[in-house]
């Protein structure tokens, strides 16, 4: 080849120079000579390339895909595989695939709505990228892991790869168990089990199947044939193909393997199977031939499981479902449908006949025990084949302690929603109180004690003042209530209040109190501790009081103060309260009891036990809102005839410097000062009842007010008096309005004024509100209040 190019370069050398010589003659331009020759060889240089690569290319082109050979490639039982092109068709599929999807071609699939987007987007990053990725997708109760991979020459093709994530997972965990601690168990009641895949491949199995099928050949058990290793006589009997008929024949159970969620293939072609095998000891007339040992099994594991006769008999029932389904007795009834109530006999009855048929199928079916007919369960059913007369095997788990979660769940849940409807409902009440304490205040400025209507106004501001204690009460429900904790110690609480005590209770019911040793301290408001010990006692003495009417009728009320480590609450066992030491304030009476039927719902809003028109409803509530804001746990145990306990665990609190050096802070109201500094206030208030009644109390004073109705106001009011040369002293602001709410119109104002006092009026808490809005310098005003309170309280600001 060499040779032969060497020579054609010399032929066309001796052409380009002939016919360059003879162009000189004719031509005799030297130039035009020149040019002539390296034309003439860049061409025979560019045919020469062209010569050498041009056949090459030709012998390249590409041949039109024969997809067959493709779809033979593809072709699994265990995944599913498609190959699109660029512009989304389909150019093939294998069987496992359009069993799924159908001639779909991704990502265009029968998804769920969520993983619809999922599979667009790992489609464009496929063909973008090379490769994708998907954890899961799902259809129904099906899911898939996929694997996306870009394929051809031209990367034209991508190859789409779905595994079932359930089946694989099931399968393998299934073959580890037969493998292991399952298999030996089994083998031990002499149950020899195999794990086959859908080709008839023996995926597992245990050693008592390995050892009588294979004998000295046991290794060769995982991944042979599995009938190879049996036998049939001409009565059709079966036996081990090593034993031949001088073994024993053996039976077969056969279980599909198959997520429960999911529809089960019965096709063995399709789905994975277990096997169990038994020997067949010739008495099949008898309904129990073989159960004994499956029986002995079931009856060790936790698993509530029975089984029954193709007529609906049970043949047996372990411990576990006997205990699930509340019968007593170590003797199973009759028929399952006698562990239910009578609306759902033929239901269960109907099911149990259902899976007695056909191929072996499982699924549940919703039931009410006659134990607790108010709690639905769910009892799942298999077909079995293969174990004589048993036809159906039953599952029942036991949910008691499941259902007492739910109930206590449900129980938590509803009280917060009522606490958080309780304390919307007080925070725009007191809106309402607030408008009408102000207003009698302004016209009892205008009236003197004698007037003829000073004593109707006097009654008016009265019952408000109770209204807002109600109100209070919702909040404390609520925990939403301003508390003014310290660190004190339970005794001094309770001696602070039982000469009070004393006088409620009465000269019939007697008071004992008994404190512990070594109490720790705890954090929290002795105003409202107070409260909660005189709601506790008003309730008890009613209670002992209703037990007779007679003059001799007569009580005891304990009072104790009880100390409780966190090895005392270890030693409990409690799933609500947590390892700590509390200090725990214990009031137990000797009334006439809560029923069982009622203890649930005492610590509910407007509900009571007393009698009609005697009784909010309220004081349990607002005990449970205050124990539960002060970070304690309140429970209540009765007896009917005996009485009430009523236990309150407070955490044991650690003084930290701070506290050893914070003052008492005062209990008592915030009281009304002279001040004649004067000041010029922004007032913003949505209300507008409120905000003419705070105008008015503080323009009366000698402070020049501005108004408005909500933040965004606000911010404009303040630019324009700034604009005019004015400046301000204090923003009073409520704290949820409309537009812009409080906390969000300060921090604007803090921007341009970064050391000007707000002060906040709400109806919630004082220190929820702190934590949520965290504003320096940031002072509270509880609503409902009186003219003289928001007077005393802007003074109290402005003098710093």
């Amino acid at each position: 080849m060499r040779g032969a190019g060497v020579r054609d370069l010399v032929f066309v050398g001796l052409a380009v120079l002939a016919s360059a010589a003879l162009l000189g003659v004719l031509s005799r331009d030297a130039v035009l000579v020149a040019a002539y020759v390296l034309a003439l060889c860049v061409l025979a240089l560019a045919l020469r390339l062209a010569a050498r690569f041009l056949p090459r290319t030709l012998e390249a082109a590409p041949a039109a895909p024969d997809w067959s050979v493709t779809f033979a490639a593809i072709e699994r039982g265990d995944e599913g595989l498609a190959i699109i092109d660029r512009a989304g068709r389909l150019v093939c599929a294998n069987t496992r695939f359009t069993q799924w999807f159908g001639h779909a071609a991704p990502p265009r699939l029968s998804l769920d709505p969520a993983d619809i987007e999922a599979m667009e987007q790992a489609t464009r990053a496929a063909w973008r990228d090379g490769h994708a990725t998907l954890d899961e997708v799902r259809a129904g109760p099906s899911r898939w892991s996929v694997a996306l991979q870009r394929a051809g020459r031209a990367d034209d093709h991508l190859v789409c790869r779905f595994v079932a994530r359930q089946e694989a997972d099931l399968l393998a965990d299934l073959a580890g168990h037969v493998a292991g601690k399952l298999g030996r168990a089994l083998a031990r009641e002499g149950i020899q089990a195999a794990v086959v895949l859908p080709d008839g491949k023996v995926r597992a199995a245990n050693g008592a199947f390995a050892a009588r099928a294979g004998g000295d050949n046991s290794a060769a058990i995982v991944g042979s044939d599995f009938v190879s290793w049996f036998r049939a006589d001409d009565s059709e009997r079966i036996f081990y193909a090593r034993e031949g008929a001088k073994g024993l024949p053996v039976r077969f159970v056969h279980l599909p393997i198959a997520d429960p969620d999911r529809p089960v293939d019965t096709d063995p072609a399709h789905t994975p199977s277990l096997f169990l095998i038994l020997e067949n000891d010739g008495a099949l007339g008898d309904a129990r031939a073989g159960l004994p040992q499956i029986e002995a099994l079931l009856a060790r594991l936790p698993l509530g499981l029975a089984m029954t006769d193709r007529d609906g008999r049970f043949l047996f029932a372990n411990r576990a479902f006997l205990r699930a389904a509340g019968h007593e007795d170590t003797v199973p009834p009759p028929y399952p449908s006698d562990l239910v109530i009578r609306e759902d006999k033929g239901a269960l009855a109907d099911a149990v006949r259902r899976y007695t048929q056909g191929a072996p199928t499982a699924g549940d079916v919703a039931v009410r025990l006659r134990a607790s007919p108010e709690e639905p369960v769910s009892l799942s059913l298999a077909g079995v084949r293969g174990m004589g007369e048993g036809a159906v095997l039953l599952s029942l788990k036991d949910s008691t302690e499941e259902a007492r979660l739910k109930r206590e769940i449900a129980q938590a849940t509803k009280m917060q929603a009522v606490g958080q409807l309780a304390g919307g409902v007080a925070h725009d009440f007191n809106n309402v109180l607030t408008a009408i304490i102000g207003y009698c205040d302004l016209i009892l400025m205008r009236h003197t004690p004698g007037d003829s209507d000073y004593d109707d106004i006097q009654q008016i501001k009265a019952n408000s003042n109770r209204a807002a204690s109600l109100t209070r009460q919702l909040l404390a429900f609520s925990r939403q209530q301003t508390l003014r904790p310290e660190v004190l110690q339970l005794p001094d609480v309770v001696a602070e209040v039982s000469t009070l005590l004393k006088r409620l209770l009465g000269e019939k019911i007697q008071l004992s109190v008994t404190h512990d040793r070594d109490l720790g301290l705890v954090r929290a408001d002795p105003v409202q501790l107070e409260q909660v010990l005189l709601n506790l006692a008003v309730n008890a003495r009613d209670a002992m009081n209703a037990n007779g009417a007679d003059a001799k009728a007569s009580g005891i009320l304990r009072i104790v103060t009880r100390r409780v480590t966190a090895d005392d609450v270890r030693a409990m066992k409690s799933d609500i309260l947590p390892i700590a030491d509390y200090t725990a304030l214990i009031v137990e009476d000797t009334g006439h009891g809560i029923k069982p039927s009622q203890i649930g719902k005492i610590f509910e809003p407007f509900f009571t036990t007393k009698e009609k028109g005697k009784g909010t409803g309220l004081g349990l509530s607002t005990v449970y809102g205050i124990v539960k804001q002060s970070g304690g746990f309140i429970f209540a145990d009765s007896e009917v005839g005996k009485g009430t306990r009523f236990t309150i665990y407070l955490p044991v609190h650690v003084p930290t410097a701070g506290d050893l050096a914070e003052p008492a802070r005062p209990r008592t109201e915030l009281q009304r000062t002279e001040w004649t500094g004067g000041g010029r206030v922004l007032l913003v208030e949505d209300e507008d009842t409120v905000r003419a009644v705070a105008e008015r109390a503080l323009v009366r004073q000698g402070y020049e007010v501005t108004t408005a109705a909500d933040g965004e106001d606000g911010l404009d009011a303040l630019a324009r008096i700034m604009a005019a040369g004015g400046d301000i002293d204090l923003v009073v602001s409520d704290v949820v309005m409309p537009s812009m709410d409080g906390p969000a119109m300060a921090r604007e104002i803090r921007r341009i004024k970064p050391a000007l006092p707000v002060l906040f009026m709400s109806g919630y808490a004082e220190e929820q509100l702190r934590r949520e809005i965290d504003i320096a310098n940031m002072h509270f005003l509880a609503k409902p209040f009186s003219v003289a309170q928001i007077v005393a309280a802007v003074e109290h600001v402005l003098r710093g």
